[in-house]
């Protein structure tokens, strides 16, 4: 007879979701899927909003990294207005992203998927957590709790609080930095630097410990996509689409970011709030690519930072071409905040960086926008139409985690492969299962729409948990 197992809730993720795995008569795992239970429906809700509040707006859909949807909305209202952002302001942007770089990378690797890696997966699962590796290990748990203590101290510097400020604003930023701000930003990142460093030599010899989950977590061939400045090499701001095979060769360079849609298509599935994005001209099935830190890391040419640059070629050594598991965006994040680190030093020692010409000022000029970032978890896109008034009339988002959802829906069915079994089913295999989702480290309170009719599902238990009733998707 059909199982089915379900997850409910996935651990140690932003947001809320479950899987449900479909073994078939033989207890053989058959079918798996991630449904992303909540419906936010931001895009409708900015509807008739003004383009000014959509930064201050937009970056509500998440409180890990409201930094970067801040900037993202308001790169669409720049070409809106139709100006040029002063450099200084492109900067100062850059700036705050490094930090929000490091704060969010920090929460993924120490907060949420280190009790894994450095516990092991089949570990007790009530010691299983942060708790736990403060009681184990106290100095690598204080080292994560610091990195993300000056992201967090520095988007509070330079913005004037920590979670959701209104400093990015169309047409740059609102506020230039004074002495004291730079002085403030500049001091801890010595610090911020050996703690990095230090971590990236301890996780990579462990990497032989995780021999199984490097070749089961999402190791199979796809396409990558993300952001590369004009020498392709790593950037969140300001960059053009690049997208190569599993091979490394390139499928599209030097896109335009206006021009995401002659690339991206997105689709919805029956099960899950959350988007999937694919490339348009192999379609939904075929179309499956992969964003986020590894994929960053591997369509570029080099970081653009000496020590980034350095640990970027030791984990582009790994293998023949791309690194096709998602296990090593573990990896790619510490080298991310390692490159963050960097530039936010190189940024401060800018002169440019003192000017108080941070914002050009216009009205709207134009009735569409569109904004294209990486975030932490990978490219996002904000895209608006406004009417003479500059009031939105319509808006389209596809967030970073989305573009990831295909490939997280095949990465849990070949973890579950390898893992499971229908006769001996373990904690630390089910456990498996949900380290693959963190090592995309998705943000499912991200999910902003879904397309065609409403899918919620609805259960009814009795007070022993039992499923008495439920209406809705299988």
């Amino acid at each position: 007879m059909e199982r089915t197992i379900v997850i409910d809730p996935v651990t140690r993720i932003e947001g809320h979701g479950r899987v449900s795995i479909f073994l078939d008569e033989n207890g053989d795992v058959c079918d798996a899927r991630l449904h992303v239970t909540q419906f936010r429906g931001f895009e409708k809700l900015c509807e008739g909003r003004p383009y000014y509040e959509m930064p201050s707006l937009t970056q509500r859909i998440c409180g890990i990294c409201p930094i970067i949807h801040s900037i993202a909305s308001a790169k669409a209202c720049d070409q809106i207005l139709g100006v040029r952002v002063p450099d200084p302001a492109v900067k100062l942007r850059r700036l705050i992203n490094c930090a929000q770089i490091i704060q969010s990378h920090a929460v993924s690797f120490f907060h949420l998927s280190l009790p894994d890696l450095i516990l092991g997966m089949d570990y007790d699962r009530t010691k299983r957590n942060l708790f736990g590796v403060v009681e184990r290990y106290p100095s690598i748990a204080r080292d994560g709790i610091r990195l993300r203590s000056i992201g967090q101290e520095t988007i509070k510097a330079l913005a004037g609080k920590r979670i959701h400020p209104a400093w990015v604003v169309p047409g740059g930023v609102n506020e230039p930095l004074d002495s004291e701000d730079i002085d403030q930003v500049m001091s801890p990142l010595p610090e911020a630097m050996t703690i990095v460093r230090r971590t990236l030599d301890w996780f990579k010899n462990s990497l032989e410990e995780h021999r199984e989950e490097i070749r089961f977590f999402a190791n199979f061939p796809s396409m990558f996509m993300g952001l590369v400045n004009d020498l392709g090499n790593l950037e969140f701001i300001d960059g053009k689409l690049r997208l190569i095979d599993y091979k490394g060769d390139i499928v599209a360079d030097s896109v335009q970011p206006e021009r995401y849609a002659d690339y991206i298509g997105e689709s919805v599935k029956p099960w899950s709030y959350l988007k999937a994005p694919y490339y348009k001209p192999l379609g939904p099935e075929e179309g499956m690519y992969r964003v986020g830190p590894a994929a960053r890391l591997n369509i570029v040419d080099g970081c653009g930072t000496p020590l980034a640059d350095q640990e970027w070629a030791e984990f582009r050594s790994l293998g023949r071409g791309p690194a096709l598991s998602s296990f090593y965006n573990h990896y790619a994040r510490l080298i991310e905040i390692l490159y963050a680190v960097e530039t936010m030093e190189m940024l401060l020692n800018d002169p440019d960086i003192r000017s108080p010409h941070v914002r050009a000022v216009a009205q709207p000029n134009y009735e569409e926008g569109i904004g294209v970032v990486e975030a932490p978890r990978g490219t996002l896109v904000h895209h608006y139409k406004v009417d003479e008034h500059g009031l939105v009339t319509w808006a389209n988002l596809i967030v970073a985690t989305g573009n990831n959802e295909l490939a997280m829906n095949r990465g849990i069915m070949q973890t579950a492969k390898r893992f499971l079994n229908g006769k001996d089913i373990s904690e630390g295999m089910l456990n498996r299962v949900e380290a693959v989702i963190r090592a995309f480290d998705p943000c499912l309170s991200c999910s902003t729409h879904q397309v065609g009719e409403t899918i919620t599902s609805i259960r009814l238990l009795g007070p022993d948990g039992e499923v008495l009733s439920e209406a809705g998707p299988s």
